[in-house]
């Protein structure tokens, strides 16, 4: 089985499973256009060494066709698309450390979450 992805303007509206022969006589009338997408694909890596557009394709997300990469959302304005795995990435690393962090857009820095 195969996934697709039904692509709008751009944006991913439908993810489907089906087998690559049906869309081969597969007609849909209505507008946007289906492109076939990886689930084990992320960030440009795939477990078996095939990946296929960067990234899974997830409702919202958008089609790059220039990249010929799906990208999700930015969940921050102050975050920055990597333009090698398509994925977004605060503009400072999260520290590594054993304690729990969260992103703070009003700082744009990590902030620990604390237990309460």
């Amino acid at each position: 089985m195969s996934h697709f992805a039904k692509v709008v303007d751009g944006i991913v509206t439908q993810v489907i499973v089906a087998e690559p022969e049906f869309f081969q006589t597969f007609v849909d009338s209505s507008p946007g256009e289906w492109i076939q997408t990886s689930y084990n694909t992320h960030g440009g890596q795939h477990p078996e060494g095939r990946p296929l557009r960067k990234n899974y394709a997830g409702i919202g997300y958008s089609y790059d066709r220039t990249k010929d990469a799906f990208i999700s959302p930015k969940p921050y304005p102050s975050w920055v698309l990597n333009d090698d795995t398509c994925l977004w990435g605060a503009p400072t690393p999260m520290p590594i450390d054993d304690k729990f962090y969260e992103w703070d857009e009003t700082t744009t820095s990590w902030k620990e979450v604390v237990e309460a």
